[in-house]
């Protein structure tokens, strides 16, 4: 019996050792486990005007204590204003750029709107911004605003000048600004006028800044009765005649034209006008040229000229710059004033009575032709903007505002040296003037019917 009970006890105690170390294994085995860590949705949208592009628009799932970063991209024309929602674990709800806590779900949105620039507009004298008007004007980034200059009469629009960067076309009166920024704008206005002197052959003619003219000197033929002439873009002064180019292209004339040097009513889309005692040549907008008057030597031959960018005109020769810098002539050619087919690199020509005067784009002049009183000796002239010639004599004006002249000195025409601030010439038949930096006008030479009497003049 004793022996009985002890072997029950055994067994016992041997099932209760291996429930004990059951026990112990699986608690050991439930120590070795970690607990979960929690994850958290974080939900990102955005208004008009941007995106979220970092993580990306959506829901995405984090890990609690998750430092996740958060970058909102505005579109053109746009600019991020802040973050709404769940925000309390953001650390910065005014930066385009921050980060966000997740310590639960949370809902964000990047907010945008539309920038807003000025744009301020001016304009110089003669015309002003009618569209949108002179002013500063609030627009949103990315707007494309109207611009329109209006010019006064007697002035031309000539550019926008400033913040130009997104102004589509800043030579056009009609154009259009995109807002990107803001802008300060100028609309630039001068006279459609450029004054100017012309020196004939006992007359001197003026024209002021307004397209108006005035005259001094011979008048036997009503060669200075240009009072009433008004819209002139260009004059010129012949021997006993007057020539005005006008606005429109058209010329008108007073004074004597015994060989029809004058016959041109009919003429249109002039842009510039020579001409001498004996013919008168016009400059078509096309390039070809229109001619009337005496053609003995067939200086009025010039129906074949084409891609001429100016003329000029002597006693019985004509000469055309072609706009490659190359020269053509036609007419008498006694003293060889048309040997000009070598010339290259020309930028203006000018044609003395027997003589053919060339101004390269260097400053330096060339000159052929009749030479007797060395009015072709132009040789070492340098740093010349332009040139005139007259009959026996020819002039040169400086980039300084001195002038140059040789030749034929039996008036005093040559008498320039002590000139300063001078912005034009032309040399009369036996007398040169000239127009100063202040619109003055001077001149030297002969003087026997006044066409010296120019000091009292202000063509500006």
């Amino acid at each position: 019996m004793k022996i009985t009970l002890s072997l029950r006890r055994h067994r016992y105690a041997a099932r209760a050792r291996i429930f004990v170390i059951v026990l112990a294994l699986i608690a050991a085995t439930v120590g070795c486990v970690e607990s979960a860590v929690p994850s958290y949705e974080l939900t990102v949208a955005s208004s008009a005007g941007g995106s979220v592009t970092v993580p990306g628009e959506g829901t995405f799932a984090y890990d609690e204590g998750k430092v996740v970063n958060l970058t909102a991209t505005p579109d053109p024309g746009y600019e991020f204003v802040n973050w709404a929602g769940n925000v309390s674990t953001l650390d910065d709800v005014d930066n385009a750029t921050t980060t966000i806590v997740m310590d639960s779900a949370y809902f964000i949105i990047g907010n945008f709107v539309r920038q807003q620039y000025d744009l301020t507009t001016t304009s110089t004298a003669g015309g002003s911004t009618t569209v949108p008007g002179e002013g500063t004007f609030t627009y949103d980034g990315g707007t494309v605003v109207n611009l329109v200059a209006e010019a006064e009469e007697g002035y031309k629009f000539v550019n926008w000048t400033g913040d130009v960067s997104t102004i589509r076309d800043v030579n056009a009166a009609q154009t259009t600004i995109t807002m990107n920024g803001s802008y300060s704008v100028t609309a630039n206005f001068e006279s459609k006028y450029t004054p100017m002197v012309a020196g004939g052959g006992l007359h001197t003619v003026g024209l002021r800044i307004d397209g108006t003219v005035v005259a001094v000197g011979y008048n036997e033929y009503s060669e200075c009765i240009v009072d009433g002439w008004t819209d002139i873009m260009q004059v010129l002064a012949g021997t006993y005649h007057t020539v005005g180019l006008k606005a429109d292209g058209t010329v008108i004339r007073t004074g004597w034209c015994p060989f029809q040097q004058c016959a041109f009513d009919g003429w249109t889309g002039i842009i510039q006008v020579a001409g001498s005692y004996y013919h008168t040549v016009g400059l078509k907008a096309d390039g070809t040229v229109v001619a009337v008057g005496a053609n003995d030597d067939g200086q009025c031959n010039l129906g074949g000229w084409t891609n001429i960018a100016q003329v000029a005109a002597g006693f019985s020769h004509t000469v055309g710059l072609r706009a490659d810098g190359t020269v053509i002539a036609a007419g008498s050619n006694k003293y060889g004033q048309c040997n000009v087919g070598g010339w290259t690199d020309i930028v203006q020509v000018a044609a003395g009575a027997y003589h053919t005067v060339g101004l390269r784009s260097d400053g330096s002049v060339i000159g052929v032709g009749a030479d007797w009183d060395g009015q072709c000796a132009v040789g070492g002239w340098k740093d010349v903007v332009e040139v005139t010639a007259g009959h026996s004599h020819t002039v040169g004006l400086r980039s300084d505002g001195t002038v140059v002249a040789v030749g034929s000195n039996s008036s005093g025409q040559c008498d320039v040296g002590g000139w300063t601030n001078i912005v034009q010439i032309s040399a009369g038949y036996n007398h040169t003037v000239a127009l100063k930096s202040d619109g003055t006008v001077v001149a030297v030479g002969s003087d026997g019917w006044g066409q010296c009497r120019v000091g009292d003049w202000l063509l500006t």
